[in-house]
């Protein structure tokens, strides 16, 4: 056992010794060392619960015949850091999850893994650690929120963010912005719609690393609680029998993973994470090959941002394995991949079916017979850029304006409460990518008050940021390259004119080649200050959005 290594032998009597300071048996020491990751914290409501799942997971390890260690990672809550400095420490986090992850389980070198994560950036934080480690490994999220109720309707964040624009343009009273802010989101687990929080723990499922039903399991379920359980006994099983993380994230899962994303018009931040998740597992991803598969896949599920439907419905539809049902009917899953249960995609998927045909919809009712993402390309973005075209409105898949230019997302928000941007608008927010943030914040706050401000059926917006999934709209982000790289968005003036042409792939600055060759001979980025610390170090190091905003190898 690897555990052996701090356990077995006459050297390691101090370290036994150690061990029984914690109170454990001979019995408990011979066993199989296995580490409970818990990113539990008392200010994310998506971890606020998180020590009851790893609970009911270290019972799992135990009735399995294996011997539970927990410790921590660190988490942000991206819509408590949302529209302010907070938010250039939320990306980060992730290469920060993953590294304290790896320190931990190598300097302790337990047998297994079994991470219990929920939110944005810990999910994927998690599985590159998992991929790093290459040791036996199972996922458990915390699973979504329920969504809130005020007067028959459902609620979920994105109706508090969009009550902001909504309040600012006098549209809605005090008491309705009091409503918003009590029932929007009535307890813990991740957000209740298809936010990235949802869409990584969705991932992680398809992928293979979670046990069906982790995706979608409500927070507040007692099915929650048995599959925590489950994935404790689980991992004995991977452990048994060797199963570990690179035999499952594979090219064929990861081709899994997009056709799914597609079908559930899933946030555009797993454009960001699933390229940085193959990287660990040594994996090329390319955005080219997104296209192709959104091309080919119908978009069948169509949740909060994007539709009225949250996660809890998904689940009661039949799920994850239900929609893999669907798109494996369709010849377009390779479903002979290896996942935590111990079988592949096909077994799990067996005897899957679809329960409301209203949430998981056929290719023949589809909502649009192409996936919910898209990659743009142009001479605004030769690198790509990616947009939630799931999330937007028909009369803006096609859409051309002058620009308005900022150059930070607290520009851009204070130009709109003061009736700056006008209908036809498009606005450009730069310096805020990976380096030039640093930290490549999101951008909600601006796109939920275009929204509640009535703007989101005439106002673009595109960035070197990139956005929360609970955005919708003509939101373009991760414009590669950014401006602080010397990517054409740092010379965008106010008044060109911007196209977007969503359906055709493309993104195009309708300058005069000869003004924008003068214009780059005279650009100079610009740097914005950052104090000492984790972000000078990230700027340092972080790569573009198209490669994930990896670190330099």
């Amino acid at each position: 056992m690897r555990s052996d290594q701090m356990k077995a032998g006459i050297t390691r009597i101090p370290h036994r010794s150690l061990f029984k300071a914690l109170g454990l048996t001979d019995e408990e020491m011979r066993r199989p060392m296995i580490g409970i990751v818990n990113a539990q914290n008392d200010i994310i409501p998506g971890h606020l619960h998180l020590d009851d799942i790893a609970e009911a997971a270290k019972a799992g390890v135990r009735m399995a015949g294996g011997t539970p260690f927990e410790f921590p990672t660190i988490g942000v809550c991206d819509g408590i850091a949302m529209g302010h400095e907070g938010m250039k420490y939320s990306l980060i986090s992730r290469e920060h999850i993953a590294d304290s992850v790896e320190i931990m389980a190598m300097a302790h070198p337990f047998d297994a893994l079994v991470f219990i994560t929920n939110c944005d950036k810990i999910v994927p934080g998690m599985l590159m650690a998992a991929l790093r480690l290459n040791i036996p490994s199972i996922f458990v999220s915390g699973g979504p929120m329920m969504p809130g109720y005020l007067e028959g309707k459902k609620l979920t964040v994105t109706n508090a963010f969009e009550a902001v624009g909504a309040a600012g343009a006098k549209k809605m009273t005090p008491q309705q912005v009091t409503d918003i802010e009590d029932y929007a989101c009535p307890g813990c687990g991740s957000c209740a719609g298809m936010f990235t929080a949802n869409s990584m723990n969705c991932m992680t499922e398809i992928i293979g690393m979670g046990l069906p039903g982790n995706g979608t399991i409500p927070a507040v379920h007692a099915a929650r609680i048995r599959l925590a359980k489950e994935a404790g006994m689980k991992i004995m099983e991977l452990l048994e029998k060797d199963i570990r993380p690179r035999d499952i994230v594979t090219p064929d899962s990861l081709h899994n993973a997009l056709t799914a994303d597609m079908a559930l018009g899933c946030s555009s931040n797993t454009v960001l994470h699933l390229p940085a998740i193959a990287h660990a597992a040594g994996i090329k991803m390319n955005l080219e090959d997104i296209n192709e598969i959104s091309k080919a896949t119908p978009h069948l599920v169509k949740l909060s941002p994007a539709g009225s439907d949250c996660l809890v419905d998904l689940w009661h539809a039949g799920g994850l394995s239900a929609v893999l049902k669907e798109l494996d009917e369709y010849g377009l899953l390779r479903s002979g991949c290896m996942t935590v249960t111990g079988k592949t995609v096909a077994e799990n998927i067996g005897d899957a079916w679809v329960k409301d045909s209203t949430v998981i919809r056929t290719r023949e009712n589809a909502y649009s017979p192409d996936g919910g993402l898209a990659i743009l390309w142009g001479n605004l973005a030769p690198d790509g850029a990616v947009v939630k075209k799931g999330a937007v409105l028909p009369e803006m898949m096609v859409h051309s304006g002058p620009a308005k230019v900022y150059n930070s997302e607290e520009e851009c928000v204070e130009a709109l409460m003061v009736g700056k941007v006008v209908a036809g608008d498009v606005i450009v927010i730069r310096y805020e990518g990976p380096k030039g943030g640093p930290g490549m914040r999101e951008m909600l706050a601006p796109t939920s008050t275009i929204a509640g401000m009535g703007l989101d059926n005439s106002v673009a917006l595109i960035t070197d940021g990139r956005f929360s999934g609970a955005s919708r709209g003509a939101s373009i982000g991760h414009i590669s390259p950014e401006a602080a790289a010397g990517g054409l968005i740092g010379i965008v003036e106010e008044g060109d004119t911007i196209s977007i042409d969503i359906p055709n792939n493309k993104i195009e600055l309708l300058v005069d080649e000869e003004i924008i060759a003068e214009r780059k001979s005279k650009f100079i980025p610009l740097e914005k200050p950052v104090p000492d610390g984790y972000l000078k170090r990230y700027r340092k190091m972080v790569t573009s959005a198209n490669t994930g905003a990896i670190f330099e190898d």
